[in-house]
């Protein structure tokens, strides 16, 4: 009465444990490949995201800027100066683009990219 037709708890033998290894290790190879790919497409796309925002955002401040400059300044960039609120944008869009860059190169990542640096210099010597 032990015997169940051959469906004991244990499955199939070696050939069942076998297919089970097989999934397995499937099941292994999807979780520590497909799971971080899809959370590094995910940190990507908001990234992008939040890029292509914070771009059009500031063209559009730059926009409102300049057009401040030639309709609420009254007379002043009038004449031969209608080119200067051009030129105070065009300032102002590389001084954004400058704080940036130094915010990029000088962030937090610059840090960690430093501290690594150091520690395999002193390792190597």
């Amino acid at each position: 009465m032990a015997r169940d037709g051959g469906r004991s708890g244990r499955g199939g033998g070696l050939t069942s444990a076998g297919g089970d290894f097989f999934q397995l290790v499937v099941d292994y190879a999807k979780q520590e490949t497909l799971g971080p790919l899809k959370d590094l497409g995910r940190f990507v796309a908001f990234g992008v995201v939040g890029s292509v925002a914070l771009t059009a955002g500031t063209v559009l401040l730059l926009l409102a800027g300049l057009r401040a400059l030639q309709t609420e300044t009254g007379t002043s960039f009038t004449g031969k100066l209608s080119w200067l609120p051009y030129v105070i944008t065009a300032a102002a869009a590389v001084g954004v683009m400058g704080l940036s860059a130094w915010r990029i190169t000088k962030g937090p990542a610059a840090k960690v990219s430093r501290h690594g640096s150091d520690n395999q210099d002193k390792g190597g010597s």
